[in-house]
């Protein structure tokens, strides 16, 4: 029982079997991945919530702003700091997803017609998409779409105090 206790960390043991309890080796305000919907005793989501920097002294040090980063559905980048990869970021700023061109559909447009290339601006797609058929049609052509890579979701926390 103690060893399951420990391994699965439940109530109080959870906070201290993890190294996230009081002495905590990470610094306060930094952002962790956690796996639980509910951070543990001391620690705040990453959520975009206002706090206060009376109750919270070290964390306002780490976000002056009073204001946690809202990092729900979001990926962590490094800041360029002048490298040049990244140039005009400021460190906690948003940025959209890039684009890219890929093929979304089967084409049937009947036997004696073509595919002529035309570019137009398509609103029920997210970016935009290339295609025009002469004559019967169904399908798509190539959409250019937001991409994101594989992921797991984490709830990211930052220790408060």
């Amino acid at each position: 029982m103690f060893r399951e206790k420990y391994i699965v960390g439940i109530g109080r043991d959870k906070d201290e079997n993890v190294g996230l309890g009081e002495g905590s080796a990470l610094p306060v305000g930094v952002p962790v991945p956690w796996s639980s919907a509910t951070p543990p005793t001391g620690w705040l989501k990453c959520n975009g919530a206002a706090f206060s920097s009376e109750m919270y002294p070290r964390l306002a040090r780490a976000y002056p702003t009073n204001k946690l980063p809202d990092l729900r559905g979001e990926f962590i980048r490094g800041w360029d700091d002048g490298r040049g990869i990244d140039a005009g970021r400021t460190l906690l700023s948003g940025q959209d997803g890039t684009s890219f061109s890929h093929y979304g559909g089967n084409f049937d447009i009947g036997s004696g017609h073509s595919i002529n290339n035309y570019d137009q601006i398509v609103s029920n797609q997210p970016g935009f998409s290339r295609f025009s058929f002469a004559g019967p049609s169904r399908g798509d052509g190539v959409n250019y779409v937001t991409i994101r890579p594989r992921n797991i979701a984490f709830n990211y926390i930052v220790r408060a105090a």
